[in-house]
């Protein structure tokens, strides 16, 4: 897919007052600080798309940019919220659930790992409730260009190896870079197949 055309449409708290269309959306997700912001820009080869900012947790609003003028990608606030109250958790949680549970446009939920790190449970934990509640989601592996490719490959066969405890199957997983572009080409062919197959 090539990315002819990304405009952002509009940011709010309130899943009612999200796009009034049909066209098929693409949620982004993670925990604060795993890259969202620099991967979004990297997909859409756009710079400043998504805000980027040395302070993890500056997403907190759903964010959607219309792409191609086909579909929606939708930006969330990162589920390990750093340096917010618990007010500000307790309001992100409650309007990225409802996002989830009343969208039925979301077609398929992209969850963003740090490719760094071993299994975290916050991770494990909300691809659960995704899983709980049908949610269709991906596993998007970011930050790769950071490790070498015996490590890489090891931190992969770890979460692997987590999910398969919970999962029948793990799920369709991208390993990505935003520094080199590793992975874009995949996920946004991946977001093209399901829109090809909407249309027949």
């Amino acid at each position: 897919m090539k990315i002819k055309s990304a405009e952002f449409v509009i940011s709010n708290s309130d899943v009612s007052k999200c796009p009034e269309t049909k066209l098929p959306e693409y949620a982004f997700i993670g925990r604060s600080n795993v890259g969202k912001s620099s991967l979004i820009n990297a997909l859409t080869n756009r710079k400043d798309l998504a805000k980027t900012s040395g302070r993890p947790g500056k997403t907190q609003l759903i964010n959607h940019f219309l792409i191609n003028q086909s579909w929606f990608l939708v930006d969330l606030p990162g589920y390990g919220y750093a340096r917010v109250s618990k007010t500000a958790k307790k309001t992100f949680q409650k309007f990225i659930t409802q996002y989830f549970e009343k969208r039925e446009q979301m077609l398929c939920a992209f969850v963003l790992i740090d490719s760094r790190h071993k299994p975290q449970a916050i991770d494990m934990e909300f691809m659960t409730w995704l899983g709980e509640h049908q949610i269709p989601f991906c596993i998007i592996f970011t930050k790769a260009d950071k490790l070498k490719p015996k490590a890489l490959e090891r931190n992969i066969q770890n979460y692997q190896e987590e999910m398969l405890q919970v999962w029948e199957e793990m799920p369709q997983y991208f390993v990505t870079s935003s520094a080199n572009g590793l992975g874009s080409e995949e996920v946004l062919g991946y977001i093209q197949n399901i829109n090809d197959n909407l249309q027949k």
